[in-house]
């Protein structure tokens, strides 16, 4: 009876603790809330995902209208993850938002545009992709103008009846990639089309750097002074279109280098008179002697109407392809009697010949320039001539003696001749030397090699260099302009 009794408590007391215990569990439910990931680093844990962007958006007022956006956003890498559990313990909203401002900015909503380049690509993030079309416009019109472009654009360009230029084509070279995305605040976000044009032509946002003119200054020595050219200070200063614009003490232009971000690729073709130098024919009278020349024959230049298709990147000519020359007055060979007791060695100091068969076609001129092959600002020491075309005849400049001729990475085949009287020409890029004997004496005229685009040379064309001095060993080039 004892032993009954016994298991009937042990019995009740079983069905006490099970009741008590299952009253137990079922008195604590479940909880839902939200954990807070930044870059798989748990922040906290909240109640509501909701009041947590609402709390950053309000927090981002400075944002919103610095930026001038609606909705400011969480970092990148922030993920908020529903989770089950019986733990109670939540954290403040504000508290896991500073968390997040210590370890990474927030965001806005905007636009990354890539510009791929072989080199390495460029990123720029906007706001509106307008932005970035309105200032690839301004970029163009810097360089064509603003009313070239209309025309261009709208199909309303005057055909060439005589003389004239028509632009083909203009476009971008690099590929660009534009995608929606979220921006950290803390990028640099264009939201105004001036300012990225600003920074599409010139590769900064700084302000473009001013100079005050002085008296005697000159456009042209404006620009050499301050390391840019001709054409670069009438990007910067679109007021002026000639060198010839008067300028007055005190006055303030602008000298910022172009280094554009995009390339801007402009063809045209243009209808040009060009000056076709007169030859010299030099008959050798063996009654004379050296110096004693005489000119029989006075020459005359003649006229072509040359048609060539240029193309130019960011305003430096890289293409000149000679199309069509008609001959609108031929020219008129002077004729001079030179002496011939010896071959004249020793240059005249006030006579020089022109280099190329053909006209006065100068594609870049003894100026600063962007070098299109390394981009670095430098001195273009020289002139480049385009002429008649490849393979077309390249001359002495001057009487003188062959003291190189030879192959150079960058200059292609060139020669270099000794003129004897302290000055030294150069002739690069050419196609082939068909006069190099070292010491061989040459006479003004007479042809010494063909054009041709070899070395560094984006077209075919003559790079003409006059030098003071021995060339790369302690001369110095001077503007060839100078002597014709």
């Amino acid at each position: 009876m004892k032993k009954i009794s016994t298991w009937i408590i042990i019995l009740l007391l079983s069905v006490a603790i099970f009741w008590l215990g299952f009253d137990y569990k079922t008195s604590i439910k479940p909880k839902t809330y939200y954990q807070v990931y930044l870059d798989d680093q748990v922040l906290g844990v909240i109640k509501s995902k909701e009041k947590l962007y609402d709390y950053i958006n309000n927090k981002g007022n400075y944002y919103k209208k610095e930026l001038g956006v609606d909705t400011v956003y969480p970092p990148n890498g922030l993920e908020v993850k529903k989770i089950t559990t019986y733990d109670k313990k939540v954290d403040k909203v504000n508290d896991v938002y500073n968390r997040i401002d210590k370890l990474k900015p927030f965001t806005i909503e905007g636009y990354q545009l890539t510009i791929n380049k072989e080199d390495e690509n460029e990123i720029i993030y906007i706001t509106d992709p307008k932005i970035f079309e309105n200032a690839v416009k301004n970029t163009i019109t810097a360089f064509i103008g603003e009313n070239n472009y209309k025309l261009y654009l709208n199909e309303e360009q005057k055909k060439i009846e005589t003389v004239g230029n028509i632009i083909d084509n203009v476009y971008v070279e690099e590929d660009l990639t534009l995608k929606k995305t979220k921006i950290s605040v803390e990028e640099t976000i264009y939201i105004d089309e001036d300012e990225l044009s600003q920074y599409l032509l010139f590769g900064t946002n700084e302000k473009n750097q001013t100079y005050t003119v002085k008296l005697g200054d000159t456009i042209d020595r404006i620009a050499f002074t301050n390391k840019i050219n001709v054409e670069e200070f009438f990007i910067s200063n679109p007021e002026f279109n000639s060198i010839d614009n008067l300028l007055f003490p005190g006055q303030e232009v602008y000298v910022g280098i172009i280094d554009p971000v995009l390339s801007i690729v402009v063809e045209e073709t243009k209808v040009e008179d060009v000056e076709r130098k007169y030859r010299t024919e030099y008959r050798k009278d063996a009654s004379r002697v050296i110096g004693e020349d005489e000119i029989v024959q006075e020459g005359v230049s003649g006229l072509d109407r040359v048609t060539t298709l240029v193309k130019s990147v960011n305003g430096n000519v890289v293409i000149v392809e000679p199309d069509t020359t008609i001959e609108i007055k031929p020219s008129v060979t002077e004729v001079v009697l030179v002496g011939t007791r010896y071959q004249p060695s020793v240059g005249s100091l006030y006579s020089w010949g022109w280099p190329t068969q053909g006209g006065w076609m100068i594609t870049s001129y003894y100026q600063y320039r962007s070098n299109p092959f390394t981009g670095r600002r430098e001195l273009h020491a020289a002139i480049d001539i385009a002429g008649p075309g490849y393979g077309s005849n390249i001359y002495a400049a001057n009487n003188g003696t062959i003291y190189k001729a030879q192959w150079h990475n960058s200059l292609g085949y060139y020669i270099i001749i000794n003129h004897n009287n302290g000055y030294y020409s150069l002739y690069s890029h050419l196609s082939s030397i068909r006069k190099g004997k070292i010491g061989s004496v040459v006479g003004r005229g007479e042809v010494i090699g063909s054009m041709g685009m070899t070395g560094d040379a984006t077209g075919p064309h003559l790079h003409y260099e006059i030098w003071v001095g021995v060339p790369f060993n302690g001369g110095y080039q001077t503007n060839p302009l100078n002597y014709y």
